[in-house]
């Protein structure tokens, strides 16, 4: 495997970051590639943490940030080695999130005297299951690594901030019936028939917009999948609708599990509840001069994240964060997966500034 020159322009590095496959349980690889490009700088302390690598500076600054991005991606079709199409970099991981991982490395190897302490994380197992997750991992055995005033996630942002993240679960909605043979449908009762005032709640419903530290969040409650029924000639005895709530980030997990259980009791006080899986949102802390330096230094407006990001995993920590990062989140994943040069670019200035005063 080639070495990482990371004194070569930010797309370069992109590009190279991208030839090096990594979907999620292969990252080895790569974290070996960048691991190998950080060691032996003198202002930085290299942790390696399984297929997760930690650089830090011991500067003794009064305030240190963390600034982390995903080394992993979801399988690759036919899109890798990348390809430069005009003025955007195209291939498996541009935009989710070698882009933003390339302006990491850029700056972690040449800012050597910043005016903050930073540690800077490339981690692993961001893209399955959640229990895998890299920064997870490290959150649970080594948290003084992560130990920080404000956090920076390089997730795509299309280069703009986007603060905190919506928390989000899934319920399941049960409504029971009497099985019965469809020709003599007066002998039961019908469960899907029963879950309508259900379905009728979640189509009502208006969702809540929700100031946070100055950002308004957008809340969603939906029914996401529907089943019942088990033959043609039956009336159902069982109806289960699976409900996702976007939360604001004011509300703690808790307080939101009771929200849609009040919504569905009004609706249907027969019908049980059960939390399937739950995920805190992240407050952004735009209040706090860190961040509040951080929103000048790179410019324009801060946005509320609707989607659900790691960042809630610093929030845990009580950590204030911030979403940051080159291309379109709506293209992560995408097979014709993009991001723009001058984004990349845009991202290492921005970054730059805030942590240099420059």
């Amino acid at each position: 495997m080639a070495a990482l020159d990371l004194s070569s322009p930010v797309a370069a590095l992109t590009r190279a970051l991208v030839d090096i496959p990594s979907v999620s349980g292969d990252e080895a690889g790569i974290a070996d590639a960048v691991e190998a490009a950080l060691r032996g700088r003198a202002h930085l302390e290299v942790i390696r943490d399984g297929d997760a690598v930690l650089a830090r500076t011991t500067l003794r600054r009064d305030r240190r940030v963390v600034i982390a991005g995903h080394l992993d991606t979801v399988p690759i079709n036919g899109n890798v080695p990348a390809v430069l199409d005009g003025d955007e970099l195209v291939g498996r991981g541009t935009v989710d999130m070698k882009g933003g991982d390339a302006v990491m490395l850029r700056l972690a190897a040449a800012l050597t005297d910043p005016m903050v302490d930073i540690t800077w994380v490339w981690y692993d197992h961001e893209e399955v299951d959640s229990a895998l997750n890299g920064l997870g991992r490290i959150a649970r055995t080594r948290p003084e690594l992560l130990a920080a005033d404000f956090a920076v996630l390089c997730e795509p942002s299309d280069a703009g901030v986007e603060g905190g993240c919506n928390g989000t679960l899934r319920a399941e909605v049960t409504v029971r019936g009497v099985r019965a043979h469809s020709a003599r449908a007066w002998a039961g009762s019908n469960a899907i028939h029963a879950a309508a005032p259900v379905l009728a709640a979640l189509a009502a419903y208006e969702p809540q917009q929700i100031e946070v530290d100055g950002l308004v969040y957008r809340e969603a409650l939906n029914a996401v999948r529907i089943r019942g029924g088990i033959a043609g000639n039956v009336i159902p005895d069982e109806c289960v609708i699976e409900v996702n709530y976007r939360f604001a980030p004011s509300r703690s997990g808790a307080e939101a599990e009771q929200h849609v259980r009040d919504v569905v009791a009004t609706a249907a006080p027969q019908a049980e509840v059960a939390l399937v899986d739950l995920a805190e949102g992240a407050r952004p802390g735009l209040d706090a001069p860190l961040a509040q330096a951080f929103v000048a230094a790179v410019g324009g407006e801060a946005r509320p994240k609707y989607g659900w990001t790691d960042v809630a995993r610093f929030s845990a920590l009580g950590i204030p964060a911030v979403n940051y990062g080159p291309g379109d989140a709506a293209l992560a994943h995408a097979d014709d997966e993009r991001v723009p040069l001058e984004q990349l670019e845009r991202c290492e200035r921005g970054l730059r500034a805030w942590l240099t005063g420059v």
